[in-house]
């Protein structure tokens, strides 16, 4: 048990498996009390009893209402006293299909999942800091569609949301960056995780799976990593920083894991659990 986050309270959207479970797996563990958050209370109950910490509560939420989100914060402080942190991770991917043979219920579905989730997480949680708390964080989740030259073929909706998420980020951390506030963008890396799940393949996908299954056997990482970087961003470590982005899967990262593949490949040492 760590102490980098004793007594900080935080709330992680779409947090009942995953990434965002990872997440919050480590705050608890770090010492923060977490509100994690599903659009099922199903799932809901589940990480909680998975979880299995008095310091953890979970609420369910539809991201895409604003209102929705503007009660979880007060729901959170109610619960805990007070409000650090708030991570946006709900996000969801649409399948994988060309912009023509695509559904566009299915591709507003994503926006307004990924990227007006993250505006009204942002909003309401920056709200409540500007009064209360302005050494408040807000971590927000880049991903595929972020960086420069990460094209999204297929997954047109999920990689438009990324790259428009970190633009908004940063326009949100140079509006505030004469308060104490901490503005960041966290970028988790490739993992295993139902959002990449080729258990129902499109047509597209399957004739692209074979290349998509090496893809993933050399850059995925369990969702631990992505954890550690979130511990830090949730930290001391951060105060008085803002508009800070980090990444699972950088430059050095990238490198180390495509070098090493051909090894894991032949002693069968790849990862293939799903998250």
């Amino acid at each position: 048990m760590g102490q980098k986050l004793q007594n900080r309270v935080a709330i992680i959207t779409g947090s009942t498996r995953g990434i965002g479970k990872a997440i919050a797996r480590a705050y608890l563990d770090e010492g923060a009390s977490v509100v994690i958050t599903s659009s099922r209370q199903e799932n809901v109950d589940a990480a909680v009893a998975d979880l299995g910490s008095r310091n953890v509560h979970g609420m369910v939420c539809d991201v895409t209402d604003y209102a929705s989100v503007e009660w979880l914060v007060r729901a959170a402080v109610d619960r805990f006293g007070s409000l650090d942190i708030f991570i946006n991770n709900a996000g969801i991917s649409d399948p994988f299909y060309s912009v023509t043979d695509s559904d566009p219920v299915e591709w507003g579905r994503v926006i307004d999942t990924n990227l007006k989730g993250t505006y009204h997480g942002s909003r309401a949680a920056m709200s409540w800091f500007l009064e209360h708390n302005p050494r408040g964080k807000i971590i927000n989740m880049a991903g595929s569609g972020t960086d420069k030259g990460s094209n999204t073929p297929f997954i047109s909706a999920y990689g438009s949301t990324k790259a428009a998420i970190a633009r908004f980020t940063y326009a949100m951390a140079a509006e505030y960056r004469q308060t104490p506030a901490s503005i960041m963008l966290l970028h988790p890396g490739l993992v295993r995780t139902e959002i990449i799940s080729t258990e129902k393949p499109t047509p597209e996908m399957q004739r692209q799976q074979n290349t998509f299954a090496t893809i993933v056997d050399i850059f995925a990482q369990p969702p631990s990593v992505a954890a550690r970087l979130a511990v830090r961003m949730g930290s001391a470590w951060s105060d008085g920083k803002t508009g800070i982005y980090l990444s699972a899967l950088n430059g050095w990262r990238k490198k180390m894991l495509l070098f090493s593949y051909p090894l894991r490949k032949l002693f069968n040492a790849i990862d293939r659990t799903n998250y």
